[in-house]
């Protein structure tokens, strides 16, 4: 059974070892390894640490037992999109592959709507790269529409990415 919390400053390790396993078996083979490490040192314990200790920003983990399996991040915009300050971004969302198909990406979506709703957004923005099939169609599902290309830095690559973007009211 998947069990959801909130997460706390204790869970910064936890969440960069999520971020990073899930970000490296979907997308790492895209990249040069030294691009590869360069980005993934900016996702550290202590970015992590230091994005928990903000009020800005949210955090869910989902739990398979014990093991941690996925987590969403909202926070505040930081997309180059022409927004009310009430606008909210979904910065990530990720689940490792194993766990794939067993509805904890909807959890993790309905979490963020609600949670965007709460704190009085009205639209709520996102990335989402190109190729990602899966991930666009999921987006696609919620009411998310594309906006904008967007260029995605990992170390010195820039992928092609899409900003989109979904009304809450």
């Amino acid at each position: 059974m998947i069990a959801y919390r909130a997460a706390t400053s204790d869970d910064a390790a936890l969440l960069a070892d999520l971020f990073e396993r899930s970000f490296v078996e979907t997308f790492g083979h895209l990249y040069r390894p030294e691009d590869l490490a360069a980005f993934l040192a900016r996702l550290s314990p202590e970015g992590f640490r230091s994005e928990l200790a903000d009020a800005r920003y949210r955090f869910v983990l989902a739990f398979d037992g014990d093991e941690a399996v996925g987590f969403c991040k909202l926070g505040p915009l930081s997309l180059p999109v022409d927004a009310d300050d009430s606008a909210l971004e979904l910065r990530q969302l990720y689940i490792l592959s194993p766990w794939h198909g067993r509805g904890i990406a909807q959890a993790l979506m309905e979490w963020a709507l609600a949670e965007a709703r709460e704190q009085g957004a009205a639209t709520l923005y996102l990335t989402v790269y190109t190729d990602n099939h899966r991930a666009r169609a999921f987006y696609r599902r919620y009411g998310f529409a594309y906006v904008a290309p967007y260029a995605f830095m990992v170390g010195e690559q820039a992928d092609e990415d899409e900003i989109w973007k979904l009304e809450l009211e």
